[in-house]
């Protein structure tokens, strides 16, 4: 059975995220094929598409390679993320069904009674199903495909610290959802601008990743 190209593409995605693959290491068709155990052609297919999202780079006489991003990149990303769940939000707000409603509205319980508890080891994990049902709810593709290749690349870019107030950074998340189910799409994006813009306190670049390590938020909380 032929895996197809995106399959292959995520396999090695994530394996860069991970931290399997480091920076600037070398991606040889033969070594990934022979690691997924597919054909060299869909390792072709699926470097093209990581190079496009920039996780990957070719050199002249090396080949394909992990990137290297700069610090630069790693803010741009982080304003990125400013301007476009906000939007997202706004749309959510216009466009949501009523099952994005209630996977948001379940998230946010749960993520308030462990956040109230102080089980904050799922935490993490429950803001990202969060925003990634925000985005889900705003309908519109090119957007969500946008914002999921920027929560790869954060992810690849930064350690995410928890939230310094797990209760108020819950109640942020309900506040938005109260927002997107009355259909106030300013108010939706005005509340996501907000959370974002706190939370991007909580990004610290890796210090695998990039030299030195700072904190590009520095004096946000």
């Amino acid at each position: 059975m032929r895996i197809p190209a995106h399959t292959v593409c995520t396999a090695i995605r994530d394996d860069i995220v991970s931290g399997v693959f480091e920076p600037g290491g070398r991606l040889t068709e033969e070594v990934l094929a022979r690691r997924y155990g597919v054909s060299r052609v869909p390792v072709r297919e699926a470097l093209r598409t990581l190079e496009s999202e920039g996780f990957v780079t070719t050199r002249r006489h090396a080949g394909a390679c992990v990137a290297e991003p700069t610090e630069q990149e790693a803010a741009d990303l982080l304003e990125l993320r400013l301007l476009l769940e906000p939007l997202a939000a706004a749309r959510a707000a216009r466009r949501r069904g009523e099952a994005h409603l209630k996977v948001l509205r379940g998230l946010v319980r749960l993520g308030q009674e462990r956040a109230r508890r102080g089980q904050g080891e799922d935490l993490r994990s429950l803001g990202g199903w969060f925003h990634e049902t925000l985005a889900q709810a705003s309908g519109s593709p090119g957007l969500i495909t946008l914002l999921t290749q920027m929560r790869h690349k954060l992810a690849w870019m930064y350690v995410v610290e928890s939230p310094a107030r797990p209760v108020e950074s819950w109640a942020e998340h309900g506040a938005i959802v109260d927002a997107v189910a009355r259909g106030d799409a300013e108010r939706a994006r005005m509340l996501t601008a907000a959370h974002v813009d706190r939370a991007a306190g909580a990004y610290r670049i890796r210090v695998r990743t990039l030299q030195p390590a700072v904190n590009m938020a520095s004096g946000r909380h």
